[in-house]
């Protein structure tokens, strides 16, 4: 059963024009200490400028400490991360030992959650990494519109939660270095709330997805959620290859009468991505609409339903999000903070989406449709190589 908690501030930030600002500010203004851990943390213009930001903090003698992923930080210079160090900030890297030719289980649970905490006072969660919004795969900057990412900022009740995950991974991950015993009290000394402030707000839960005791809890809320949804079903999601579980969810939805949209990525980054296309002819039958995001690149991981359910994170509906990484999304029970994320997806499909007309596609699409089954049976080839395929 998700807990749900009222009394929260919660802002929606839309791509990184308003998240990196609002995030510069956090840190320029806090004065304890700092916890971001997130998947990538790109040496690019942002990238630059939220290290400078962190710097700064550590300097004025701000408790600065920096999880990052051992993959999605592989080309992060190490030049930079002594600079970083040498000021006081600590990086720490989630599973740094990487191998292209590894299958094991281990090698491929990554840190893929973006989640942040100042002071204990605030929190910001979503989908959007360390990166510049034009600094996009196979692009030169500036050649095509910023992607589409979002995240949350978060003040209030729910706080307590955030921050009790977010000290317990970055102790478990630090218990070799020399700092722990420092992180581990401010941790537990600084984890304070005004309920003052926070009686009245939203109702929201945090959910994780790791690979203990929450193995399948965002799922499981995505699947609550569209198993009670009346009216409107809406998804934005990057990297769509949902198990036959979270399908099924969907067709029954609209056998109900639920209008069901989904928002998904137009710009294959590799060929696994066909592996989308492979449930197209079944969804475009039985009535869900499906549109591609083609002006540029998509990154949300965002979902809205009876514009009242929402949810804004960093897990994917794909094999890799739901049974392997380490995911974190926030929900949200509120009309007027669903609504407004709800207007900018029919916006974002309004202006850089194609919609995909079934019998065009059904008809059609030859080369696509045999692509995408090739990619899902190499999907499904990996997660039984791994051990998942009974799960998917």
């Amino acid at each position: 059963m998700i807990n749900f908690i009222g009394g929260n501030q919660i802002q929606l930030l839309r791509n990184g024009v308003e998240y990196f600002p609002a995030l510069e500010s956090a840190i320029d203004g806090a004065a304890h200490e700092i916890y971001i851990q997130s998947y990538i943390f790109q040496e690019d213009a942002v990238g630059t400028r939220i290290g400078k930001a962190l710097m700064r903090a550590a300097h004025r003698g701000v408790i600065v400490n920096l999880l990052l992923d051992g993959f999605g930080c592989k080309d992060l210079a190490k030049d930079y991360i002594k600079t970083l160090e040498s000021t006081g900030v600590r990086v720490i890297f989630y599973r740094p030992k990487i191998s292209p030719w590894s299958f094991k289980k281990n090698q491929l649970r990554r840190l893929h959650h973006k989640v942040i905490i100042i002071d204990n006072k605030l929190a910001f969660v979503g989908g959007i990494n360390i990166i510049d919004d034009f600094n996009v795969p196979n692009e030169k900057p500036n050649n095509v519109p910023p992607r589409i990412d979002y995240a949350v900022k978060i003040e209030g009740d729910l706080l307590p939660v955030i921050i009790a995950r977010v000290h317990s991974l970055w102790r478990r991950m630090a218990w070799p270095h020399t700092f722990t015993v420092l992180a581990s009290n401010t941790a537990e000394s600084n984890t304070v709330v005004d309920k003052q402030q926070s009686r009245i707000g939203l109702e929201a839960a945090f959910v994780l997805r790791d690979n203990v005791l929450h193995r399948h809890d965002i799922e499981d809320a995505y699947l609550e959620a569209i198993q009670t949804a009346q009216s409107e079903i809406i998804i934005a999601n990057a990297y769509f290859v949902p198990g036959r579980k979270f399908r099924r969810a969907l067709l029954d939805a609209t056998k109900r009468g639920v209008k069901v949209k989904l928002l998904l990525q137009g710009r294959m980054e590799y060929f696994l991505m066909f592996a989308t296309h492979a449930f197209y002819s079944e969804f475009l039958r039985n009535g869900i609409e499906i549109y591609e995001y083609r002006k540029s690149f998509m990154h949300s991981k965002v979902a809205v339903i009876d514009s009242y359910w929402s949810t804004v994170g960093s897990s994917n509906i794909d094999p890799f999000s739901l049974l392997l990484a380490r995911e974190a999304n926030v929900l949200v029970k509120d009309g007027t903070f669903s609504s407004a994320l709800r207007t900018d997806i029919l916006a974002s499909m309004q202006a850089g989406a194609i919609y995909i007309a079934p019998q065009e596609w059904i008809n059609g699409n030859l080369i696509k449709r045999t692509a995408s089954w090739l990619a899902f049976g190499v999907v499904r080839l990996f997660l039984g190589f791994i051990g998942l395929s009974n799960k998917h």
